[in-house]
């Protein structure tokens, strides 16, 4: 893939080359033959579409869209979605429901020619294989979400199809059911060709190989999941992986400074090609990372009373007046007052909103130029800083813990 090659076969299982005028949608896009693709991207972005695309539902008004190297669907040809090896699995398991759940299963290798006894046969195993062959009598009303969930996996499994759909496949069902339909999937789909359309980053630690982001109805990145998540360059993508994103403009080896001139000093990926001063670059900030304190207190110094998270500092209480001209990148001080290896970034910036959840407080904050930066402390800690939106702060966060590297 684009950003971080992936193994490929020789001709990819599917590809998405086409555009959707009334939708704003222009996608360029492969499923590697035997790999698992993450289709992620805010609401209205176009994953749908793509899923559409792939599956028949939707035909492009220009480009094609290619199954195994075949064209299947253009302005000029289009494959029906019955005659498609493609099979999807949506937030409901759409089981027939005067049908049992072997029959269900049947269904498919029967409808494809497959003699009565043999699908029956495929259909026990495959009910047997997703831990549901003592349900293979039920209909779908008495089956639970995630036993109805099994049977439609099993069912789409019976047709041996060239290319599964996941389309947020784990919504639907509770908490406790999840992790369970998560591992089945995990293991039933390794080595087989998927697309998976999700908002939940456990789906794509646990059944992905690569991810593509898509913004505005155009592919953002692309890459591996490990690659995606941990160099994202959108801000969707930054916050898929639980970190801000600010960018800037490279002055040195190690410091990126934001439009509005605060200096952004980091630890730069090793033999990483694109780095040049004047260039643009990337820089990502893990909130627990991020400590807040009043912008009174001296530059770059947490007072002593700053409450903790993980060790770190994440908090510190004391009024002052706006931090506009607070200096960024000032040394860590040490108990004798003496500057120590690693230094500090200080950030002046505006509290914008904060999200409690039990012990911890998620607090987001907006820098000079309008970039954000999340930062978790304490609940205890936030309601004795009386942070609101509004409040001034100043962020402080180690070099050693920002992520440096150039935009793609």
């Amino acid at each position: 893939m684009a950003d971080s090659p992936s193994p490929e076969a020789d001709s990819p299982a599917a590809e998405l080359d086409c555009r959707v005028a009334d939708r704003d949608v222009d996608l360029r896009l492969s499923i590697p033959a035997g790999r698992r693709v993450a289709i992620v991207g805010p609401n209205g972005a176009g994953k749908s579409t793509a899923l559409s695309l792939l599956a028949g539902h939707l035909r492009p008004d220009v480009g094609e869209v290619r199954l195994d190297g075949r064209v299947v669907s253009s302005p000029r040809t289009h494959l029906p979605a019955h005659r498609r090896r493609v099979v999807t699995l949506e937030q409901r398991a759409g089981l027939f429901p005067h049908l049992s759940a072997l029959a269900n299963v049947a269904y498919g290798p029967r409808a494809h020619g497959v003699r009565r006894r043999d699908a029956l046969a495929r259909a026990r195993t495959e009910l047997d294989a997703v831990g549901c062959a003592d349900l293979a009598e039920r209909r779908p009303h008495q089956l639970s979400g995630g036993q109805a969930q099994r049977v439609a996996l099993a069912r789409a499994l019976a047709v041996d199809p060239a290319l599964i759909l996941l389309d947020e496949p784990l919504s639907a069902l509770d908490v406790e059911v999840a992790p369970a339909i998560r591992r089945l999937l995990a293991d039933r789909l390794t080595g087989r060709s998927v697309a998976l359309v999700t908002h939940d980053p456990l789906d794509l630690w646990a059944l992905a190989d690569d991810v593509v982001v898509v913004l505005a109805g155009r592919v953002a990145q692309t890459g591996t999941v490990e690659h995606v998540l941990a160099r994202p360059t959108s801000d969707f993508a930054a916050r898929l992986a639980g970190v801000s994103l600010l960018e800037g403009g490279i002055v040195d080896d190690d410091e990126v400074r934001t439009p509005a001139g605060d200096a952004i000093t980091g630890v730069r990926a090793a033999l990483v090609d694109g780095w040049r001063s004047g260039g643009r670059a990337i820089a990502t900030v893990d909130p627990r990372s991020v400590a807040i304190h009043a912008v009174a207190a001296p530059a770059g110094v947490v007072p002593a009373g700053a409450a903790r998270v993980g060790g770190e500092p994440a908090g510190a209480a004391s009024a002052g007046a706006d931090p506009a001209g607070a200096a960024s990148a000032v040394p860590e001080s040490s108990a004798t007052g003496g500057p120590v290896s690693s230094p500090r970034n200080a950030w002046p910036a505006r509290v914008v909103s904060l999200a409690p959840a039990g012990a911890l407080t998620r607090v987001t904050a907006e820098l000079r130029d309008g970039q954000r930066v999340d930062a978790e402390v304490t609940s205890r800690s936030a309601a004795e800083m009386s942070l609101a939106p509004g409040t001034a702060v100043m962020l402080v966060v180690k070099a050693a813990q920002v992520a440096l590297y150039p935009r793609p």
